[in-house]
């Protein structure tokens, strides 16, 4: 098993945050920032080279498909269901993207509903979408955890605001908000870390995680990343957004005093040279479930889109299989699901 990293203390700017519309602000800890924008709370992240790992690609090769296809479970999600649904409950969608019924809102995570990461040459959609937009239930709030591709899609965003029952009010790290309102979608409001907002009868607190933004070639790290933490009807939950392991995530359990569902990513990990500075692997995805301290935890961003990483798109869940059976966890404290699959929020016991 794969030890945890020696962390540096976790750096923290103190000030006052820029206040956001509707949100409420922990002059604590704000998010370091210096002249190449926007840096991580633990300082010994830093991104090796992007084109090296490219380069390795081209000479060594990745993963080619099975003939009989990945293994990725999936299913139809059954939008009558989600309409008609009264109880806390969570449908992975796929990739990062999770849809959240909690409080008597339906809240979304990072949704892509596009056939391609930055379409039409990235990373394609493997299993089929389980249910397309027009099909949700309406959409009270959606988070975004930071400027990429394959989190910020334009196109479902720009569906997303465009419904007919009203778009939803949308939640972005901060240097975001501007993008949304070149786009015209002006229900948004953009967070420092540490800073919440009351949606109805929900708070939702943006949080610390390692990793990185960029859109374009010249925009690198001027907006902020990060997780979202939701509270709600007896309920907390956090959507980690994409990360490196950190010491930020004990600090996040200390805060909250503990969650009882995680939403953790576990793919997109290989080579470790090069993601291990700005994805988790499964073991360490497990030690953040530990810092934490989850009841309970879904492990997402694997599975959707390939290619990603150098991993077989549907290594994780038996990596996360072993990981559980070393430390004898069983799947309730950290499992997957079906993409399109809806399961309770609430631990059954």
């Amino acid at each position: 098993m794969l030890m945890p990293r020696r962390l540096l203390p976790i750096s923290v700017a103190i000030g006052v945050a820029l206040v956001t519309i509707g949100s409420c602000v922990d002059a604590r800890a704000q998010a370091p920032r210096d002249a190449r924008g926007f840096r991580n709370p633990d300082p010994i992240f830093e991104r090796p080279s992007f084109w090296r790992w490219k380069w390795q690609e081209l000479t060594g090769g990745v993963p080619a498909e099975p003939p009989g296809g990945w293994n990725i479970p999936s299913m139809r999600t059954d939008p009558a269901a989600l309409a008609a649904e009264t109880t806390a409950a969570m449908t992975w969608i796929g990739h990062a993207t999770v849809l959240v019924h909690i409080a008597g809102k339906n809240i979304l995570f990072d949704p892509i509903f596009s056939d391609y990461v930055a379409p039409p040459f990235g990373p394609r959609r493997v299993p089929p979408l389980p249910i397309a937009i027009d099909e949700l239930p309406t959409i009270d709030v959606v988070m975004i955890s930071h400027n990429h591709y394959d989190h910020l899609d334009e196109a479902s965003v720009r569906r997303l605001a465009a419904r007919p029952q009203g778009g939803p009010i949308f939640l972005v790290p901060l240097g975001l908000r501007a993008w949304f309102l070149e786009r015209g979608i002006e229900r948004v409001q953009e967070f420092d870390w540490w800073q919440s907002t009351r949606q109805g009868p929900l708070k939702i607190t943006f949080v610390p995680a390692n990793h990185w933004s960029r859109r374009t070639l010249t925009d690198t790290n001027e907006t902020l990343w990060g997780g979202w933490v939701v509270e709600g009807d007896g309920l907390r939950l956090i959507h980690t957004g994409d990360t490196a392991y950190s010491a930020v995530f004990r600090e996040i359990g200390k805060r909250f005093g503990g969650f009882d569902m995680a939403f953790i990513p576990i793919g997109a990990y290989s080579p470790r040279w090069y993601m291990g500075y700005v994805h988790v692997d499964v073991v360490e995805a497990e030690e953040i479930r530990v810092d934490l301290n989850a009841k309970r935890a879904i492990g997402i961003h694997w599975g959707t889109y390939s290619p990603l990483a150098n991993e077989p798109l549907d290594e994780p869940p038996r990596e996360l299989a072993r990981v559980r059976g070393a430390l004898g966890l069983t799947p309730d404290q950290f499992d997957v699901m079906k993409i399109g699959e809806t399961r309770p929020l609430r631990s059954p016991d």
